[in-house]
């Protein structure tokens, strides 16, 4: 009886306890501390071709469309047909504005998933990518990905990025916009 006695003492002692913390006095807090969002507020990174790019506060349950809004807006000309702006935006989350991320970037939200025909941090190579890669590149769709892959496999592949102006449904602006995220 003394050994359980004994058991249960020391297991008693080595419980884990926790030492109230008391948070500093406000005037001891710097000016140039950066306030965390509160309970009351969703704080997403907006980034790309917009009018603001940078940190915007927004209520929760605000949608991408809001996100948006509060970085001033994309640009003229800016493809945003890739953000749904119906989608709920997550605390700490970045939107990309008529941009592609970077292989291997860290993405919050359920969006964006890295291109595997793409060097890490590079762009996208014509003469590698998969239907899927290529689906991941601003305005280019599941048809005009497989546009691509046939013009790759009909040419014997891209000697050159502007080779993409031979296929169908890559117009000059459309190449303006994809010349920068591929390479052969």
């Amino acid at each position: 009886m003394a050994v359980v006695f004994i058991a249960v003492f020391l297991a008693w002692r080595a419980r884990p306890r926790t030492d109230p913390v008391t948070p500093p006095p406000l005037a001891e807090v710097s000016a140039a501390a950066v306030p965390v969002a509160t309970a009351a507020e969703v704080v997403v990174s907006v980034a790309g071709k917009v009018g603001k790019p940078g940190l915007v506060r927004l209520s929760p349950g605000a949608r991408v469309a809001d996100a948006l809004a509060a970085a001033g807006g994309a640009r003229p000309g800016v493809d945003v047909a890739l953000l749904n702006p119906a989608r709920k935006v997550v605390d700490g989350e970045l939107i990309l504005v008529g941009i592609t991320a970077p292989p291997g970037a860290v993405l919050g939200g359920p969006a964006g998933v890295p291109a595997a025909g793409a060097a890490p941090g590079g762009p996208v190579n014509l003469n590698a990518a998969t239907l899927a890669d290529l689906d991941t590149l601003p305005g280019v769709g599941p048809v005009l990905a497989q546009r691509i892959l046939e013009a790759r496999e009909a040419q014997g592949g891209f000697r050159a990025v502007s080779d993409l102006r031979k296929v169908s449904g890559i117009g000059e602006s459309r190449y303006e916009q994809l010349k920068d995220l591929v390479t052969v």
